[in-house]
């Protein structure tokens, strides 16, 4: 008689996680550094997949769109480094132009061209980013609310992972945005612990995989 077989559960959601490679003769990039201490966590019955991407147009997208379609997770957070910043930045919105201050890591600098020709000019992020704003603010944590992700290689991503979100069948309940992390101390001022780079990582991930109704908080900019 064979023997009676254990039905296996069913794996865990997926929350997929970027960060780049060292750009601009860095050594480090706190947003790979960051995410890559979350890989395998379980948060909210989530388990985390860290993945690098490289800081090069046009290969970051290709990267991340086979991740999404490796991974099909439930939440994405593209995470960038934002050298200048002193806070863990939610970013709101993602503009259709690539206009490269500097040389990606291939030595590409495309100047006024859009991510994706005849595409909308922007997208709005998916996250609740004045939820997480209020959690991470209440753990000690700062954080702000920008209103521009740039036009280096981070916008590009950004721009790219909502414009897959927004037309890819296969990921229509799938969530997602982009984080900006400081400087670590090490690398010049305003920076920001790592420790507590990732802390706050880990309380924006459960906030937005928690808060499907974003909160309605003063956040905006003047300038």
């Amino acid at each position: 008689m064979p023997a009676r077989q254990r039905p296996t559960s069913p794996p865990s959601p997926t929350v997929l996680l970027t960060g780049f490679d060292p750009f601009g003769g860095a050594s480090v990039n706190p947003s790979w550094q960051a995410v890559q201490a979350l890989h395998g966590e379980h948060l909210l019955d989530h388990a985390v997949v860290a993945a690098q991407l490289p800081t090069v147009f046009g290969e970051s997208l290709r990267c991340l769109t086979a991740l999404l379609d490796e991974h099909r997770p439930a939440l994405v957070i593209c995470v960038g480094q934002a050298g200048g910043r002193g806070a863990i930045s939610l970013e709101r919105v993602a503009i259709n132009v690539d206009d490269a201050p500097i040389a990606d890591n291939a030595g590409g600098q495309p100047i006024d061209t859009p991510v994706r020709p005849g595409a909308p000019a922007a997208y709005f992020t998916g996250l609740p980013i004045k939820a997480m704003l209020a959690e991470l603010r209440a753990a000690g944590i700062a954080a702000e609310v920008s209103q521009t992700a740039g036009t280096f290689v981070c916008n590009h991503v950004f721009y790219g992972l909502m414009r897959t979100l927004a037309t890819r069948r296969t990921l229509r309940h799938t969530r997602g945005g982009f984080v900006h992390v400081p400087w670590l101390p090490e690398q010049g001022t305003p920076s920001m612990a790592l420790d507590d780079i990732v802390r706050g990582l880990r309380l924006a991930v459960q906030c937005a995989l928690r808060v499907r109704q974003d909160e309605a908080l003063a956040a905006g900019a003047t300038h």
